[in-house]
């Protein structure tokens, strides 16, 4: 898929440390643009910015708890103040405290947990972001979110929920920052392959692994996407090549489902 010149840009990924977050930052690099990835653990973190060194100099890491606005903020600032500004915004990182779990079955705990780390998380960095992307030339934002926000599962009512809340700020968000030159996309996901959640649903007999296993037999394609084809998709969004696209989400879910909203 033809990206556009990626050259010179400068991207920040929130939750870009693994899984989808890092093979995102793997093709932005690839494409010689300047890449901060943000996350909670320091070595995980750390080993993500030396892979990412070797495609593009100048790429680094900032340990940052997404959920929580004031470092969320901290973050951001740190990476326009070491990059010199902040051109394309990637919220990524939003891993959720509770797994898929029926809604009667929930704490009421759970409940607001599951708010927090998977809508506040993805939302906070976009938030604390747009300062910066107002001062680029062609700022770009993307969001990852879920196809459970279309077609939700049992077990999925608030991931469903939480997704639904991304598409909404999404098309809202590409209204507001027009103005500002600023696009705003979404990439929905599916259950995806080479992603820590594939291998924590897999490892062990649950709901989820129930759940998540029916879904793989009916892939058209006969398996689920993997993190770099979402990537993929992503880089398209957030890159020149898409500049004519805003307001929108994509979903790369391997044909499990069509249709939407």
């Amino acid at each position: 898929m033809e990206q556009g010149n990626l050259q010179g840009r400068k991207v920040l990924i929130s939750g870009g440390t693994g899984g989808v977050g890092l093979a995102i930052a793997k093709i932005l690099a690839h494409h010689n643009a300047t890449v901060a990835v943000t996350g909670r653990n320091v070595e995980r973190g750390e080993k993500a910015a030396e892979q990412l060194c070797k495609l593009s100099p100048g790429c680094f890491y900032l340990q940052s708890q997404a959920a929580n606005a004031t470092s969320a903020g901290l973050s951001v600032a740190q990476a326009a103040e070491r990059m010199e500004g902040i051109d394309i915004l990637i919220s990524a990182g939003a891993e959720g405290s509770v797994p898929p779990t029926p809604f009667a079955d929930m704490t009421t705990e759970q409940i607001a947990s599951n708010l927090d780390t998977r809508l506040l998380a993805r939302i906070y960095p976009v938030h604390a972001a747009i300062p910066f992307l107002r001062k680029s030339d062609a700022g770009s934002i993307v969001m990852i979110t879920t196809d459970a926000a279309r077609h939700p599962t049992p077990g999925e009512s608030l991931i469903g929920a939480v997704g639904a809340a991304i598409i909404l700020l999404t098309k809202a968000l590409a209204r507001e920052l027009s103005r500002d030159h600023i696009r705003v996309n979404s990439v929905a996901m599916t259950i995806t392959s080479e992603t820590p959640s594939w291998d924590r649903i897999f490892s062990k007999e649950s709901f989820e692994n129930r759940l998540f296993s029916k879904a793989l037999a009916r892939f058209p394609q006969g398996r689920a996407p993997m993190a770099d084809e979402v990537a993929q998709a992503v880089v398209f969004l957030a890159g020149p090549a898409a500049l004519q696209i805003t307001g929108q989400t994509l979903s790369v879910n391997g044909g499990l489902s069509f249709g939407g909203w």
